[in-house]
């Protein structure tokens, strides 16, 4: 298995093979038509099973709930939040914040076309005020202006464009985890920050089901294969030998367990591009020929 997350009510796992690798269980609580009480149901789905149903528009949070959202202090002209209950505070990171359970459970960063210019002047405080943003549950960089606009001389000027788009470039490969929303204009980037307070809010209010809880509890990222899994690939299909055994594998990858790199081998195995010869300690896994491009798959 290659990943495990909760979606709603469903568990999406990704398992570790060459077809038909996504599943889910849906779990549905449900009450009793003749006596008070709920009962669960749980409903496995292959990931053909998943194609023949589509969705019909529903999306997987739905559903209104209250919304306290925390603007910083410093804001002059503040976005609006129709509906929401306000409060003016002095944030440690960001512009506004959805606050829910006596926490901080998003923020978002504004930023301006012109802001925006202007903090790459200092390229390096705005990556410390990045990273500490980025610290924080459901993060995001919302900026008021189309990126196209950052790639036209005129407008950027006197930054060349090249070094404007090599900067936007850095600031999402230094920054994994925030998202960078490139959201078009005042209007339209306060209604995304809007939706995503709303979407975590649903998403906060729906708990998870006790068996999607206990399962996640048991799961942990460790086990989850999808980064080795490359590396692992391009290091077998282009830089090993022909042959090779398991104990040269795993020094060249100490950090990962024979588990995981057993499962990169299998998998390859499964799609042709390896054999294994021999039982043991002393099998030899055999590179094939014709599959030397070490792509993921």
């Amino acid at each position: 298995m290659t990943s495990l997350q909760r979606l709603g009510k469903k568990l999406a796992l990704t398992l570790d093979r060459p077809r038909q690798r996504r599943c889910d269980f849906l779990f549905l609580t449900k009450a009793y038509k003749n006596r008070p009480g709920h009962y669960q149901q749980i409903f496995f789905r292959t990931q053909e099973a998943m194609k023949g149903h589509p969705t019909r528009g529903r999306t997987q949070l739905f559903g209104d709930y209250r919304l306290e959202v925390l603007i910083d202090r410093a804001e002059r002209y503040p976005w609006r939040f129709a509906g929401a209950e306000t409060r003016r505070e002095t944030l440690p990171a960001g512009e506004y914040a959805l606050h829910q359970g006596d926490q901080i459970q998003a923020v978002v960063e504004r930023k301006t076309f012109s802001n925006l210019l202007d903090d790459l002047g200092q390229i390096q405080i705005l990556h410390q005020q990045l990273a500490e943003l980025a610290t924080y549950p459901h993060p995001a960089l919302v900026i008021e202006a189309p990126y196209g606009h950052f790639l036209e001389p005129e407008r950027v000027a006197p930054w060349p464009a090249a070094h404007v788009a090599r900067a936007l470039a850095e600031i999402q490969a230094m920054h994994p985890s925030l998202p960078v929303v490139f959201a078009g204009n005042r209007k339209q980037a306060n209604e995304w920050a809007h939706g995503l307070f709303r979407a975590v809010a649903a998403r906060l209010a729906d708990a998870a089901p006790a068996g999607v809880a206990e399962a996640q509890a048991r799961y942990t990222p460790a086990q989850a294969t999808g980064g080795t899994q490359l590396a692992v690939r391009r290091e077998v299909l282009q830089e090993r030998p022909e042959r090779f055994t398991m104990a040269m594998l795993r020094t060249r990858f100490p950090d990962r367990s024979a588990q995981q790199l057993r499962a990169v081998l299998h998998r390859l195995r499964d799609e042709g591009r390896l054999r294994r010869e021999g039982q043991g300690r002393g099998a030899e896994w055999v590179c094939l020929e014709g599959d030397g491009d070490g792509g993921a798959s």
